[in-house]
């Protein structure tokens, strides 16, 4: 019997409207937290040590209990519309990452 391992959906975000993107937050967070997601870092100041392969803007790094928790959270219904005002006010990159 071997557990499910963490997974960590990594996000980087070009905000094009910060008040409307305000809102999304706000209404994400706990969707989030209902499927077991913690944030480790939402937008915090970075250090870029080596940048060859991408330019970071914004990074969100939550982690999940496993992956088909942080899948569960992304095809949730119930998050469906606070998606779209992500989509609407923001293009991003977002990755599901298994953990170790």
């Amino acid at each position: 019997m071997s557990a499910e391992k963490p997974a960590y959906i990594l996000l980087d975000t070009k905000i094009t409207d910060p008040v409307a993107y305000e809102d999304y937050k706000a209404a994400a967070a706990p969707i989030v937290e209902s499927f077991g997601g913690v944030y480790l870092t939402r937008g915090s100041a970075m250090d870029i040590v080596q940048n060859e392969l991408w330019e970071p803007t914004r990074i969100v790094l939550i982690k999940f209990p496993s992956r088909t928790a942080a899948h569960a959270f992304l095809d949730n219904p119930e998050y469906a519309p606070i998606k779209a005002i992500r989509l609407a006010n923001s293009s991003a990159s977002l990755i599901v990452l298994e953990g170790i």
